[in-house]
């Protein structure tokens, strides 16, 4: 979220923020911040030299720190952020991937899609508060984020990539599950589990404590483990595109890393049974846990699809 919010500042906030709570006379220059991207001149230069790129004449008042100003950057660019990834992504699945028979299905929900995308977005706000104080800390530097690739290595870069995603799966797998306990399933989990045919619009639809719960290892694995932070801002992303992708309710089975890897066939067999597959990417948690699940021809939820048009 900092290369983001340097890029924001650079480009556009500094205007902003100078129009809404203008200072006396200081004139603004570009100041020096711990941002990568921000150092880089070669990225920055060839933008300033348009006109609306150019900086304001008179400085805000607040400083690019200055903590309330944060605080609402962050809160207005999570929400746009989350909002373009969500529609992008999951439209993107929705109307290339996911098999639009399923909505034939007979626990396919009434305007289900449009419930889902409300039920989202009512989610977005709470789960962006929530979210809040672990962005407020990454751009002020507390986290174990860091710039050059000469810092650790490119082995370590590498590596960081499995590590953040074995962290992160079996973090999920154990929030997930406990999700999946009597009385906070009921209190928090089971508006997503209401979607028994999920559409991939159906990725976000959920309690905004609960969406949160899930993205908390995220967060919290940049405080034990260094990481490049654009390789972070990548993997955020891909952790979004991820969510979406398994919930199209696609049931492929037989392909090699079947085993492996706990993909859109095993989320489905999650939605239908509830107490199987708490994966987020893997297979290795739910085997260890005792809860896996394998997706089987006959377990695909399109054969009931199918059954009934050949009853009518």
């Amino acid at each position: 979220m900092d290369v983001i919010l340097a890029l924001a500042d650079e480009y556009l906030l500094d205007r902003v923020w100078a129009r809404l709570v203008p200072g006396t006379h200081a004139l603004l220059h570009l100041p020096t911040q711990s941002h990568a991207l921000s150092k880089n001149a070669s990225i920055i230069a060839p933008l300033s030299s348009w006109s609306i790129f150019q900086p304001p004449a008179i400085a805000s008042a607040w400083p690019r720190d200055h903590f309330t100003r944060q605080i609402l950057s962050l809160t207005v660019i999570t929400l746009i952020g989350i909002c373009v990834l969500y529609f992008l992504f999951a439209s993107l699945s929705f109307y290339f991937i996911f098999n639009h028979d399923m909505m034939r299905h007979p626990r396919f929900l009434p305007n289900q899609v449009r419930l889902e995308i409300i039920c989202s977005l009512w989610a977005f706000p709470g789960m962006t508060l929530l979210t809040l104080p672990f962005f407020l800390s990454e751009v002020r530097g507390h986290t174990r984020l860091y710039d050059k690739v000469e810092d650790y290595g490119w082995p370590y870069l590498i590596a960081s990539v499995p590590i953040f995603l074995l962290f992160t799966d079996y973090c999920i797998y154990w929030i997930h599950r406990w999700l999946h306990v009597p009385f906070l399933y009921k209190r928090l989990h089971k508006p997503h589990h209401k979607w028994i045919i999920p559409t991939p619009y159906a990725s976000h639809a959920f309690h905004a404590v609960d969406g949160w719960a899930q993205s908390v290892p995220y967060h919290l694995f940049i405080y034990i483990f260094p990481l490049q932070r654009h390789l972070y801002l990548a993997l955020f992303v891909f952790v979004n595109f991820w969510s979406i992708l398994i919930h199209d309710s696609d049931m492929v089975t037989d392909h090699p890393l079947e085993k492996v890897i706990n993909g859109p066939s095993h989320h489905t067999l999650h939605h239908i049974y509830f107490t199987c597959n708490y994966g987020q990417y893997f297979t290795w948690a739910d085997r260890a846990g005792g809860s896996y699940r394998q997706p089987q021809k006959e377990l695909d939820p399109l054969l009931e699809v199918k059954m009934l048009k050949k009853a009518d």
